[in-house]
Formats: structure tokens, C-alpha cells, sequence
């Protein structure tokens, strides 16, 4: 294991995540909270997403932030709460979730196409959201690593091309989304276009 594989792993056993509870992709791409792990129920999903994938779409949910473990599988347990009870989605509609605790929450995964930004853009992209409201404020740092290693992760596992597309929310439906503070960063990122 390399180094940065072996401080990640001491890390989540110090946040009272064991080594058993969280999966690793290959080539150290980072940690994934595994669905069941978070306490997700059952999945009713089964649209597969063509790879390699082009586009991502960030987005932010708008909702309560989490700076922990405890409280981001309880907030990615609300989100999909919302989603799949309110509104009658087969699940979480993003693929992935990320955490102001510097985790990666898995949503519907790499192989399932989400609900995250309507009938044009969900079959061909990744939804990666923050969890929290970034209108006023930026994420943590750890979550913007977190997810800039779900993207490389993405590319190393040859489910994104290696020149994929990185998009606001905001880019591509009329929203908020990903709130101002978190849309300044994303534009600063090198696969970010318009």
C-alpha cells in the first residue's frame, strides 16, 4: 500500500470509519463509503450509463452541511429520503456524494445513470453533489480533494475519458446550483467548460 493509500486508511479508523467499512478502488483513487454503509436502502435502479463517460455535473444539495462521519450518512440517508420517497425517484438521483468530512458517499455508483439534472444530461454524465449550501460560503478543502480524487479515480477506472468535461449545474439547467463560492472553484479546474 503507498503512502498516501496508508495515511488515508489511518485517517478513517481516527474518524471511527474501519478499514472493513469503506472500499477502495484500485490504484489508491481514494475511499468510497459504500452505500450500506450509510444505511441506503435498496436501490430500484438498473439504467446502466454507457462508459467512458464525457461530462460530469457538480452540484450542491442546497441542504444541511455535515462535518462527520455520523452526520454525512445521515444527511446522504436524508437525501435519498427526499428523493426517492418525495419524489418517487428510483433512488439517490446523484452518483456520488461528497462530504464536508472529506469523504466520498457512493450514490448510484459509475454504472447507473442518475436523476441529477434532467432527461438530457443524465444519461451522459456523472452527478457528483456537495452536500450543503455553497450560495455564501466555500466547502472545506478535504471536500474539494475529495472530489478532484473521485475524478482522477473516474479516469484511472476507464469510466470517464480521460478528456472529460466538468460542468456547473448550473451550466446546463436553470439553477443555482452548485451555489456561487463552489461554481468559482470548479471553474478554476482544467477539464471545467462552459
Amino acid at each position: 500500500m503507498s503512502r498516501p493509500c496508508a495515511l488515508a486508511w489511518a485517517l478513517l479508523a481516527l474518524v471511527g470509519l474501519g478499514v472493513a467499512q469503506v472500499k477502495e478502488a484500485p490504484g489508491c483513487c481514494g475511499p468510497i463509503v459504500p452505500r450500506k454503509e450509510w444505511g441506503a436502502l435498496e436501490s430500484g435502479c438498473s439504467q446502466a450509463l454507457s462508459h467512458p463517460v464525457r461530462y460530469v455535473v457538480i452540484s450542491h444539495t442546497a441542504g444541511g452541511s455535515c462535518n462527520a462521519p455520523s452526520s454525512c450518512q445521515q444527511q446522504a440517508l436524508n437525501v435519498q429520503h427526499y428523493h426517492a420517497g418525495q419524489l418517487g425517484w428510483c433512488d439517490v438521483g446523484y452518483n456520488f456524494l461528497i462530504g464536508e468530512d472529506g469523504l466520498v458517499y457512493e450514490g448510484r455508483g459509475w454504472n447507473l445513470k442518475g436523476d441529477h439534472t434532467g432527461p438530457t444530461w443524465n444519461p451522459i454524465s456523472i452527478g457528483i453533489t456537495f452536500m450543503g449550501n455553497y450560495m455564501e460560503r466555500q466547502p472545506p478543502p478535504r471536500a474539494i480533494r475529495a472530489a478532484q480524487s473521485l475524478l482522477d479515480c473516474g479516469v484511472a477506472l476507464g469510466v470517464l475519458r480521460p478528456n472529460y468535461e466538468v460542468k456547473g449545474h448550473r451550466d446546463v439547467q436553470q439553477t443555482l446550483s452548485p451555489g456561487d463560492h463552489l461554481y468559482e472553484i470548479i471553474q478554476k479546474w482544467p477539464h471545467y467548460r462552459e
